[in-house]
């Protein structure tokens, strides 16, 4: 395995991954064990990953800090020579604002990279032993969210994404479960009796799985008690964990040929 390192004065924008601290990337969790300043999202970021940390490691939760704050600490790092670690939840490329702070080390002349992580996503998937794309049934997911107090564009209005059908996952959004259901019904392709799953803080201890369709998830999710840091997945896929896969995939099928297989 290559041997990686952080050189003095970089900055490194790590995928935390979902929660469960062993979802980190192998690379990901070098980064953190060599860093020595470590900015880490502390409202979603699992803190066991932080015992990697060295013990003279320098930590700073963002949780209560604006922009400007976070990247003082980034930049005075940097600057420094220090091994810097942005710490992000999930992948940092998904809602992780990592464009506003790498514009600025641009400014800076401060270099960096990104690693990715495990997005939400595909834990709820992985908690709920569901694949998102089947044959036949859908080819497509879509991860988007409800506008809130930041804005989605009109033409990604989720009644509008709705349109197209398939698996979608929608983060951000779970404390709007009324609105949610009527911006997806009125795409006019998921009905009443659509499956939805709701997943709270997928792969983390306390882990909570709801289940039902556009007719009763919002009352369930609300009985449930989750108002926030979920992920609701929605589409036909969901239907084959009850009545199995309507269409096999081409990839094992023993008639189909490819160049890593004859036809049987």
């Amino acid at each position: 395995m290559n041997n990686f390192e952080i050189a003095p004065g970089e900055v490194l924008f790590v995928g935390a991954g979902p929660g469960d601290p062993e979802l980190i990337t192998v690379k990901g969790l070098k980064a953190l064990q060599q860093a020595e300043l470590v900015v880490y999202a502390g409202s979603l970021v699992n803190p066991e990953l932080l015992d990697e940390c060295v013990p003279a490691c320098e930590v700073h939760d963002s949780a209560p800090l604006n922009l400007e704050q976070v990247l003082q600490i980034l930049i005075a790092g940097a600057k420094g020579g220090k091994k810097v670690v942005r710490l992000h939840t999930g992948d940092p490329a998904l809602y992780g604002a990592i464009q506003e702070q790498m514009e600025a080390l641009d400014a800076a002349r401060i270099s960096y990279r990104v690693i990715p992580g495990v997005t939400a996503t595909f834990a709820a998937a992985a908690s709920l032993k569901q694949e998102l794309t089947l044959p036949g049934v859908s080819q497509t997911l879509v991860l988007t969210r409800l506008a809130g107090r930041t804005p989605v564009p009109d033409s990604e209005a989720l009644r509008n994404i709705a349109r197209i059908g398939g698996s979608i996952c929608l983060y951000l959004s779970v404390g709007m479960m009324d609105k949610l259901v009527t911006e997806l019904l009125a795409g006019g392709v998921f009905t009443p009796q659509t499956p939805v799953a709701v997943v709270y803080r997928a792969s983390w201890p306390d882990e909570k799985i709801v289940e039902g369709s556009l007719a009763d998830i919002a009352e369930l999710v609300a009985d449930a008690g989750i108002t926030r840091q979920a992920l609701i997945l929605v589409g036909e896929v969901l239907k084959a964990r009850q009545q199995g896969v309507p269409e096999k995939s081409k990839l094992y099928d023993a008639g189909f040929a490819h160049g890593y297989r004859d036809k049987n």
